[in-house]
């Protein structure tokens, strides 16, 4: 099909006024979502067209767009950010558990559906290969679907499949998929995984996010057994541990052999281990994210990133430098679900500095995306700050002692007007 002719074809399919969903990160399709953009004039057909998408993969989407594309999503990340940061993208600021449920009930409104799929196996079926997320809800309520066939994508268990006839439009990608960008792990976030992975047993449940920590922690589990995997996202890191026999899933409570997670966000290795892959299930945000399915997890591990935490447990994951960088997203979703989780641990793991200033503060400088009712372990190079059962005073002392070292002092100093807005009173250092 030639570009003239796709550009036509989608014409035809979209309306003014329609919301746009594809999947996010590496599942993006991407010959679509370019030709969308090349001629976004056309297809908006003198209004304008909004685009729901969160972590961004590729360079598709760029401010100048936003002449006729109005952008949004869950998390504005990754190359996402310069969408937020040149004021063009709206953020959706709540819990990723909940969007499936909005979309069904049409609180959230999806229009078109754009996806990236498998070829089909031997029962005609199409797999939607890198993801379940939110798109089965999106399947379930857009009035139109177009689908782009990539024979590098695998064909993956779990969720939902579709047949040839559930596509107003099919076409054959041009693109190969995109890969995850890895950066190796500096010394802070060896220091931080390595803390995380000796809290680790044997028969843990895994729940990893986006980043450096993650992947670090699971270079280091290699010696336990019988771990499982519940996770939104599942990178390049969970394929040496599967094949090396650690990821068993055997004593997690639930979907007993079978690895779960909602996206695949790697490289060709991960795809070629998922390809056909029995052990693996892809599942959509409603049952990854449930927090009755994490609370049955045996020992859920929740590792979650964030961009500062206050000295009283308060999570800021959204907004740095007075810019959009992140969002609400899954983590208190599974960070609830990790405290639920007999022998669990809720986990927020971070670097206690940035290009010089700390990342422990006594006043977040962006919303609290986590409430300090759900702090658990707060976890940087300099140690675990374990905050759960702890009353105010003590959790400050606790975060004052996994700050970087040079920012103490001003930290002890600031704590007690930390504490006065609390309502709390901070004890005489003699008292601690």
């Amino acid at each position: 099909m030639t570009d003239h002719e796709l550009a036509t074809r989608l014409q035809a399919l979209l309306r003014p006024g329609d919301t746009l969903w594809w999947g996010q990160a590496m599942a993006e399709p991407l010959t679509l979502t370019r030709a969308l953009a090349q001629h976004r004039h056309a297809l908006a057909q003198g209004g304008r067209l909004r685009i729901f998408a969160s972590y961004g993969g590729s360079d598709t989407l760029r401010p100048e767009q936003a002449d006729v594309f109005d952008f949004g999503g869950c998390i504005a990340g990754g190359t996402h950010r310069k969408l937020a940061a040149a004021g063009v993208f709206d953020i959706y600021p709540g819990h990723y558990s909940q969007v499936p449920g909005l979309l069904r009930a049409g609180t959230l409104s999806a229009d078109v559906a754009l996806v990236q799929v498998s070829p089909p196996d031997a029962q005609g079926r199409y797999s939607l290969g890198l993801i379940q997320e939110y798109l089965p809800a999106v399947l379930d309520v857009a009035r139109v679907v177009i689908g782009e066939v990539n024979p590098a994508i695998p064909w993956t268990h779990g969720g939902v499949h579709l047949g040839a006839g559930d596509f107003d439009l099919l076409i054959d990608a041009e693109h190969p998929p995109l890969d995850a960008e890895r950066a190796d792990p500096g010394a802070a976030e060896q220091a931080i995984a390595g803390h995380i992975a000796a809290r680790i047993q044997d028969g843990a449940t895994l729940q990893v996010g986006i980043g450096k920590v993650p992947e670090a922690v699971l270079a280091l589990l290699h010696d336990r057994r019988h771990l499982g995997l519940h996770s939104g996202a599942a990178g390049d890191g969970v394929v040496p541990l599967a094949e090396a026999g650690v990821l068993t899933n055997t004593r997690k409570g639930r979907d007993e052999g079978v690895n779960v997670a909602g996206i695949l966000m790697g490289t060709e290795r991960l795809r070629r281990w998922a390809h056909h892959n029995p052990a693996l299930e892809l599942r959509g945000t409603e049952y990854t994210h449930d927090p009755e399915v994490l609370a049955s997890l045996h020992q859920l591990v929740a590792i979650n990133g964030a961009i500062e935490v206050d000295l009283t447990g308060q999570v800021n994951t959204e907004v740095a430098g007075g810019m959009y960088v992140g969002g609400v997203g899954g983590s208190v979703d599974f960070l609830r679900g990790a405290a639920r989780s007999k022998g669990g641990l809720p986990i927020v793991a971070l670097p206690a500095t940035a290009r010089g200033a700390t990342r422990i503060v006594a006043q977040l400088s962006g919303p609290v995306s986590t409430p300090r009712c759900d702090a658990g372990l707060v976890v940087t190079e300099h140690g675990v700050a374990d905050l759960r059962g702890q009353p105010l005073s003590r959790r400050v002392q606790r975060m004052i002692d996994v700050a970087a070292p040079a920012h103490r002092a001003e930290l002890e100093r600031q704590a007690h007007e930390a504490l006065r807005r609390c309502g709390a009173a901070f004890p005489p250092v003699a008292a601690r």
